[in-house]
């Protein structure tokens, strides 16, 4: 994947991310913010997530104060961020942590390559 797509698949997932979550979680999100190309989101119970896009290795980094830190590689093949050490892939693994936030099922749709953020 050239620099560019990768800029913007990741920003694209980025924005992606801070609306589904700001829409699907009512409950334990205290604050959620896209500064450039970081996205923080600080819940109720003074835990915070941080993803971000990390350029230099084309990946997607996250903090979670409940499974801790990985960074995810785009999947032409699947369309969607793996793991680079193994694993449920970026949006399974947020899916999961904000259904236990929330308390009621939230699901989180990986962005097409193709689409526009």
């Amino acid at each position: 994947m050239d620099e560019a797509t990768f800029d913007k698949l990741a920003d694209a997932t980025l924005k992606a991310l801070m609306a589904e979550i700001e829409d699907g979680v009512a409950d334990g999100i205290e604050d959620i913010d896209l500064q450039g190309s970081v996205l923080t989101i600080e819940l109720e119970d003074g835990g915070t997530y941080v993803i971000n896009k990390h350029a230099a290795n084309k990946e997607i980094w996250l903090s979670s104060p409940k499974s801790g830190a990985a960074h995810y590689a785009f999947d032409p093949a699947s369309g969607r961020w793996q793991p680079t050490r193994g694993g449920a892939d970026l949006h399974a693994v947020l899916s999961a942590e904000f259904s236990a936030i929330a308390g009621a099922a939230v699901e989180l749709a990986p962005v097409a390559p193709g689409s526009r953020g």
